[in-house]
């Protein structure tokens, strides 16, 4: 081999060999890029899924600025994986038709379509108006029952795993606590033919007890009836239990309470007010409530529902969103 082939060949496999160290420098860096982003998307992804709860919107809702038909568009907007109807706020709806039964179907059809176009999950339906299931009255227990079978229908033709009910009455808390045990049982009888759960919100009276309720949720002993524990709603002499009336007089302890219905629980509500200048919940401590709800093996959908007055709506949902995703940071 004369000195010009020898050297040309030489040079050529310093080359090659230069190409290969280069190439195999830049596979570990990107190796160690993947590595580096999904360590990092890991790291804040939160042990829950977030859901919007149509309450926050109520008031847009009801002043006209917004229709309840949005829902699904809105929630995709604000970065929200699932939605929690609110039937109250569809009772113009369904009116619209003089047969109630048509006006549902209608309703249903144009709810699902949207959930489907703007790729949100539907994930319960919030029920209020259609009687008390924790009556005394017999008869008009099983009437309540009877209201909430077209909402259970309606929940599993959206693709709800839930409807949220309460467990209202009057009486002693043993006498509600037995005829809630009677009315929650018979509904949750006819929504396990359906695939759905029932859950019971602490909303207010004795369901403001946290023992109270699980002790009824006990005593059900259906897996289709639960719980949907609510951060704020531990009032249990004023209206609905929430903890930010300033006429509450008894609240029971948010934290015990949600502990003692996180055992039944099949999805959580994380209850908002006003925010402090840190964007912090003065009422509520969300780092500690968040890891009652985590240490509780809680992995499904916590819905927002920001019932504040110093922020505008759709503003205190964002800022409630920052800080369950902050505080999850923070959980042990």
């Amino acid at each position: 081999m004369n000195r010009i082939k020898f050297l040309s060949k030489t040079t050529l496999t310093v080359a090659v060999l230069f190409s290969l160290v280069l190439l195999g420098c830049a596979n570990k860096q990107k190796k160690a890029s993947i590595e580096t982003t999904t360590a990092s998307i890991t790291e804040k992804s939160p042990f829950f899924k977030l859901s919007l709860a149509q309450w926050s919107l109520h008031k847009q809702i009801r002043n006209g600025e917004m229709s309840p038909l949005d829902f699904a568009q809105k929630a995709s907007e604000l970065g929200f994986e699932g939605i929690e109807y609110v039937s109250q706020l569809y009772r113009d709806e369904l009116k619209k038709d003089a047969d109630p039964q048509l006006a549902m179907e209608v309703l249903l059809k144009t709810l699902k379509q949207k959930s489907k176009t703007y790729n949100v999950r539907n994930v319960l339906i919030m029920v209020d108006g259609e009687g008390d299931l924790g009556t005394l009255d017999g008869a008009k227990r099983e009437e309540a029952v009877n209201n909430h079978k077209k909402w259970v229908d309606a929940a599993k033709y959206l693709g709800c795993h839930s409807i949220r009910v309460n467990a209202k009455g009057v009486g002693t808390a043993e006498e509600v606590a037995k005829a809630a045990v009677a009315g929650l049982g018979k509904l949750s009888e006819y929504a396990e033919k359906q695939g759905i759960n029932v859950l019971v919100e602490n909303h207010g009276g004795y369901s403001s007890n946290g023992q109270w309720l699980a002790d009824v949720m006990t005593r059900v002993g259906k897996l289709n009836c639960g719980t949907l524990p609510d951060f704020g709603n531990f009032c249990i002499t004023k209206g609905y239990g929430s903890i930010n009336d300033a006429n509450c007089k008894d609240a029971y302890d948010i934290y015990k309470g949600v502990s003692e219905l996180m055992p039944f629980a099949k999805a959580v509500s994380a209850k908002s007010y006003d925010f402090d200048e840190n964007g912090k919940q003065p009422k509520i401590d969300y780092v500690k409530m968040l890891q009652v709800v985590k240490d509780a093996g809680f992995t499904g959908f916590i819905g927002v529902e920001y019932e504040g007055a110093n922020l505008e709506e759709e503003a205190g949902i964002m800022a409630t969103k920052k800080l369950l995703l902050s505080a999850a940071k923070e959980l042990n």
